[in-house]
């Protein structure tokens, strides 16, 4: 359950209303803030909040002082009044000024949806890196705010509950915040270089990887689980897991591939977050083969998709060879189901189906097969023989005298990459 610390040290739950503003700017992006709002509720209710109501208003642009019309501020603080509510959240991102507006002319707690954000993810970060990623994120988004902000500052603790930064943060001044900063930024190059000399590792030993990515709840960590056995945390909830878990999968053919769940994406994901996130999302871009998982159930199932798709192509990652994975279909009507595209490239699942998750396996071996070659390996060349097993399908293996000879499916890619290995012993066909 969320909750606020007061200065009487009593703790209230956090009782709010949501404000979602729509303006010419949002309409001709295309996005459905009706949907949008759907999600902010989602949102508020991952981070214990009991929502009370929700206002909508229809303007050309933000008001600069309120975000929203003075008429619909006076709204808010009588319904606020009504239904008891502490806190007010907001589905667009605000300046330092109207938060400290707002909560002058309300009397009431001012949270945007990008702060809603970095408070969830402040709640879910377990790792050293995850931990020093989130509040290099917060102290990122609050820096700019600083002066535009006031007793919420003192008052509020920064957030929903007491997940900000923390008040003895909050409270000092630019320069101590960017001095905090510069030392987050200095511990997390440090964790950085010790991700890229693991990556480093996995490419010498010619491990290949599959990376699943999705929007945030899509069921990656369930499918991370059932595939692989792994002891991850699953919740039906926002954002659930935030730290990359990497897991041995064995393929249909004895072939072993690191299969990777990634932080989940969301519409509006705070570019401070993408920032600091930047580096775990990357694990993308080491992979062979991206697992795009897909919760077929939600009415925001193409918007999500087209969400995931930008932010791949943000980070780089968008030709990667990719599969559709439609799951949840458990959970679809019928019609929705005859709406998901079919043929190569997706797959309808539900991660609890055995049947579903050999279908996965076997399309991964598929998409990861490639030229069958036959290598002619000296008995006594055990390194060669193990990256064979590491790299590639063995389909069958025979002796030759002293040498062992390799049927192997080895993709162009993997041999490409192991050619100056590997070249002399393959046999002329």
């Amino acid at each position: 359950m969320a909750t606020t610390t007061h200065d009487t040290e009593t703790e209230v739950q956090d009782r709010a209303i949501l404000v979602s503003l729509v303006t010419d700017k949002i309409k001709r992006t295309g996005i459905d803030p009706e949907l949008s709002l759907q999600e902010l509720v989602q949102l508020a209710e991952t981070a214990g909040v009991e929502v009370l109501d929700v206002l909508r208003q229809n303007k050309e642009t933000p008001d600069s002082r309120w975000f929203i019309g003075k008429g619909k501020v006076e709204e808010l603080r009588m319904a606020a009044d009504g239904l008891g509510a502490n806190t007010a959240i907001f589905d667009q991102e605000l300046s330092g000024a109207q938060v400290r507006n707002l909560e002058e002319a309300l009397d009431l707690k001012i949270i945007d949806r990008t702060q809603l954000i970095l408070d969830i993810f402040a709640g879910r970060a377990k790792t050293r890196e995850g931990i020093i990623q989130v509040e290099l994120a917060q102290l990122s988004y609050l820096l700019p705010r600083l002066s535009g902000q006031g007793k919420n500052l003192s008052r509020q603790g920064g957030g929903i509950g007491t997940r900000g930064p923390g008040e003895s943060k909050l409270e000092t001044d630019r320069r101590h915040i960017r001095d905090r900063i510069t030392e987050l930024k200095r511990q997390l190059d440090e964790v950085v270089k010790t991700r890229e000399l693991h990556r480093e590792h996995r490419r010498k030993s010619g491990a290949v990887q599959v990376a699943l990515v999705g929007y945030t709840n899509a069921g990656k960590s369930t499918l991370l689980k059932q595939l692989t056995d792994a002891d991850v945390y699953i919740e039906n909830q926002l954002f659930a897991t935030l730290d990359p878990t990497s897991r041995v999968l064995q393929l249909p053919g004895g072939k072993e591939v690191v299969l990777t769940d990634t932080v989940g994406f969301i519409q509006n994901l705070p570019h401070d977050l993408v920032a600091s996130f930047r580096a775990t999302l990357e694990e993308v871009n080491e992979a062979n083969l991206v697992l795009h998982v897909v919760d077929s159930s939600s009415p925001m199932r193409e918007e999500q998709m087209e969400v995931v798709q930008t932010i791949l192509q943000d980070l780089g990652a968008a030709g990667k060879p990719q599969v559709v994975l439609f799951n949840k279909i458990d959970l679809c009507q019928p019609q929705q189901l005859e709406m998901l595209p079919t043929g190569e490239g997706f797959l309808k699942i539900s991660a609890f189906n055995e049947d579903d998750l050999s279908r996965i396996t076997e399309i991964i071996s598929d998409q990861l097969a490639g030229d069958t070659l036959i290598f002619r390996i000296p008995g006594d060349r055990g390194d060669l023989s193990s990256l064979l097993y590491r790299v590639g399908e063995v389909l069958e293996q025979d002796y030759d005298g002293s040498d062992v000879l390799y049927n192997v499916r080895l993709n162009k890619e993997d041999y490409d990459k192991w050619s100056y290995k590997l070249a002399e012993f393959v046999e002329p066909q």
